[in-house]
């Protein structure tokens, strides 16, 4: 009983999200912190003028001040979970990993006596390989020397954000920065139905980059947190491109897109540009509309197909088909319950429409409603996530809550706690 009590204390959540990591106890509540996904190298002369010396690998704030310093920002910059996977020898990603898994645990180590460790829930992209299980668990026992980790586990992230829905039949689809996961569940994801895009936030990012060119913004369209915001803050998801591009030119100042940069004097206006804005959003659920070519033959990269270990990850295919194509795989009987349950989650599903534009933009439950008709899908039904981008965390600290610490791991089961000796 006293195991039991002190887990529920002392859960930890830790989302590998491709582009943010979120992370934290299970004593904040409903949101996690988040620091980006990614670390710096600088050189070790830097490290001892700026840092004290010591940390090859630099992650969380810290990487901002290192930004501006002229260095190749291509081979010093990683962003290890672009993929969702990490090579076996990527020893690079895997120091990143590392040192996020340590700066994290560490930030919220109480003090006092009797605190021997968190029980850590870390989740996982559906498509991970087993090598990468092997890995995190080896990087967690080591800080279970620290004081740090009492015991751990890992669970997939499309696992993590049915069990935050209380879910145990239905359709996760999880698309972050650099991929999507669409992945069918009965009790457990169905690993054989899981079907992966090589396509997520980071293709709204590019195309916004080509809007912000077009309009006379090229040199912000370098700085990609710049990029990030334009894109979040005029982005728009339409329900039927063809309609609001039509719409769109004919009421050109009920689409005007506008945005000031907070604390600069920079203010960007799209101007008769602005029907682009739906662009931003459409590219995420069908790059393959044809409006996109022109962008392609410019230079902008079109989402390929690639294959990471045992996994393709698509690129062009569209959301609505994607989803089809997962349900599927599996079982004729199942099939009508997983459409009767479809939950988006994750940032990239972050979408709103401004109220005059009711209609004509729309967000990402009715988008994907509307596509899987189109494809004589009748009965489905999609929900968006409550704050999608925090579902996973959620799932996490669940998961750990009402796991029970007599529940050993099992490699068979991929499920139970890991004990470490500390």
């Amino acid at each position: 009983m006293f195991e039991e009590d002190y887990k529920r204390r002392f859960v930890f959540g830790c989302d590998f999200g491709t582009s943010d990591y979120k992370y934290g106890p299970i004593s904040l509540g409903e949101r996690p912190r988040v620091m980006e996904n990614r670390g710096y190298f600088p050189e070790k002369s830097m490290v001892a003028e700026m840092l004290g010396g010591g940390r090859e690998v630099v992650v969380g704030d810290e990487v901002t001040h290192f930004l501006g310093s002229g260095q190749d920002l291509t081979s010093r910059l990683v962003y290890p979970m672009r993929d969702g996977i990490i090579g076996a020898g990527d020893e690079k990603s895997w120091k990143v990993i590392r040192e996020l898994l340590l700066k994290s645990l560490s930030e919220f180590k109480p003090g006092g006596i009797g605190f021997k460790g968190y029980y850590v829930v870390a989740s996982l992209s559906a498509v991970a390989p087993l090598y990468m299980y092997e890995k995190f668990f080896s990087f967690l026992d080591e800080m279970a020397g620290e004081g740090l980790v009492h015991s751990s586990t890992l669970i997939p992230q499309p696992l993590a954000v049915a069990i935050a829905h209380k879910q145990t039949s239905c359709v996760v689809v999880e698309s972050g920065h650099g991929n999507t996961q669409v992945a069918p569940i009965s009790k457990a994801p169905i690993r054989g139905a899981v079907v992966a895009l090589n396509r997520g936030g980071s293709e709204a990012n590019m195309i916004t980059a080509e809007i912000l060119k077009d309009t006379g913004y090229g040199d912000l369209a370098k700085e990609e947190k710049v990029v990030r915001r334009v894109k979040e803050r005029l982005g728009l998801l339409p329900l039927d491109l063809d309609r609001a591009i039509s719409f769109a030119r004919s009421n050109k100042e009920a689409v005007r897109g506008i945005y000031h940069i907070e604390g600069t004097r920079i203010r960007i206006d799209l101007g008769d540009y602005s029907w682009a804005r739906f662009l931003i959003g459409e590219i995420v659920f069908n790059p393959a509309h044809e409006v996109f070519q022109s962008y392609y033959r410019r230079g902008m990269p079109r989402p390929s197909d690639i294959r990471v270990g045992d996994t393709v990850f698509y690129g062009m295919m569209d959301m609505a088909e994607t989803v089809i194509s997962s349900v599927e795989k599996c079982p004729v009987e199942l099939q009508p319950l997983l459409y009767s349950h479809i939950i988006l989650s994750g940032g990239n599903f972050c979408w709103t429409a401004p109220a005059n534009l009711k209609g004509v933009a729309c967000d990402s439950q009715a988008k994907l409603n509307h596509m899987l008709r189109e494809k004589g899908i009748e009965n489905a039904s999609v929900v968006l996530s409550p704050e999608p981008q925090f579902a996973v965390w959620r799932g996490c600290i669940v998961y750990g809550y009402a796991l029970p610490h007599s529940y050993e791991w099992s490699w068979e089961r991929m499920e139970g706690w890991l004990h470490h000796k500390g």
